[in-house]
């Protein structure tokens, strides 16, 4: 596998832990109110997205880093400091969608260095499908929000 692939790959494993890290934080801080079970699905979705590129990264002889990024304490700090303030409801969901597009630029920039890799762009294609479903249930969340305030 060539080091670009391998670069976006080490990319997008931070960025999934840091995105769980999140949601994780977001979850305690819930106390099993509001957005819960979106939550606890974003957790699952970014933790199974973490491990299969964990797995792809030591096939090609890499560490996979599992401590995540600096964004990991920002996205802590972010849940914290919002659900004292505001509680944990759908006035977050524009900045997970935001988050979650972000995840999806990601995505595409390693799937175009991946174009040559067969398994490893169907193994990316799949996981920014998922995420791209997340994000459509987000806003569907987010219009029924807005729609009721």
């Amino acid at each position: 596998m060539d080091n670009d692939i391998i670069e976006h790959l080490k990319t997008l494993h931070t960025s999934a832990i840091d995105a769980r890290n999140g949601y994780e934080e977001a979850l305690e801080d819930a106390e099993g109110k509001g957005l819960t079970p979106l939550f606890r699905d974003m957790i699952a979705l970014h933790h199974g997205n973490a491990e299969e590129l964990a797995g792809m990264l030591i096939n090609a002889g890499e560490t996979a880093d599992d401590s995540g990024s600096f964004m990991s304490v920002v996205h802590r700090t972010i849940m914290s400091v919002r659900s004292l303030f505001d509680g944990l409801d759908g006035s977050v969901l524009p900045g997970l969608i935001d988050g979650e597009k972000r995840n999806l630029s990601k995505y595409d920039d390693a799937l175009k260095a991946a174009a040559a890799s067969p398994g490893v762009a169907s193994t990316l294609t799949a996981q920014r499908a998922k995420i791209g479903e997340k994000i459509t249930l987000m806003e569907q969340q987010n219009a029924a929000y807005e729609a009721a305030h």
